[in-house]
């Protein structure tokens, strides 16, 4: 048989990357079909393999502590996405805060507050809305999820036309989980710090610094559930209803 020889045909490849465009390198931030939105963060999407928060994907914030500044990182795809479809937060910390979410640009009357039971009515809630895809983004905060879960959030997410993010504490970073991007956040003068716990790339040595604005005195978009709030959304929506309410 004549032909030629594999490792010179590797060798050849290697030395002119044009020739096979599609293989990804491990040396290289993936690069793929999946639709991107700009996270609004310059530095963030020098990371963020296609340059943003992927759609139609499993994204998992692993949070140091809530409050830290997550949902600021969010605001500039909350923001645009809540000028066309909804917006879903599911089991927030706090109570979300309506004259912060204003001042921030966001439009409140598309925004869904779900408070559900517990865990298995927030994650059936999650998987419906991914779904039937009445929201541009869902947002699910949880402590304690399993494998199983994980899994069907992950084949629910890639079948809708939504951002999902969920948000759980940092002592998960060390569970298998099947999202394609998972970053860890921990609070930091002027912003919040950055790591790739998980990407389609090669692994970041250092955390990345995320410039976030200052909040004013009182437009916090949250309100401590011990604490008297000014003007709150309206009561959430009861996990497993029929007919969500819309705040």
């Amino acid at each position: 048989m004549i032909g030629t020889s594999f490792p010179s045909v590797v060798g050849s490849c290697a030395s002119d990357p044009t020739l096979l465009p599609d293989i990804w390198r491990a040396s290289e931030l993936a690069i793929s079909r999946v639709p991107t939105m700009s996270s609004g963060h310059a530095a963030l999407d020098r990371e963020l393999p296609n340059q943003g928060w992927p759609r139609s994907s499993l994204v998992e914030l692993l949070l140091q502590q809530s409050g830290i500044g997550e949902l600021q990182l969010l605001k500039p795809v909350l923001k645009k996405l809540a000028q066309s479809r909804r917006i879903a937060l599911i089991q927030p910390p706090y109570i979300p805060h309506a004259k912060a979410l204003q001042g921030w640009g966001i439009d409140i009357s598309r925004l869904l507050w779900m408070r559900a039971q517990g865990t298995g009515d927030a994650l059936w809630t999650t998987e419906q809305i991914l779904k039937n895809g009445s929201c541009g983004a869902v947002v699910l905060w949880q402590t304690n999820v399993r494998a199983e879960s994980l899994r069907r959030l992950h084949l629910a997410a890639q079948a809708a036309d939504t951002h999902f993010w969920l948000l759980r504490p940092m002592a998960g970073r060390s569970e298998a989980s099947p999202a394609l991007l998972r970053l860890g956040l921990r609070p930091a003068l002027g912003g919040i710090a950055v790591s790739m716990v998980k990407r389609r790339g090669p692994a970041a040595e250092e955390e990345i610094f995320v410039r976030l604005p200052e909040m004013p005195v009182g437009r916090h978009p949250f309100q401590h559930d011990h604490a008297v709030p000014h003007q709150p959304l309206s009561a959430p929506a009861t996990a497993r209803s029929a007919a969500p309410l819309l705040v």
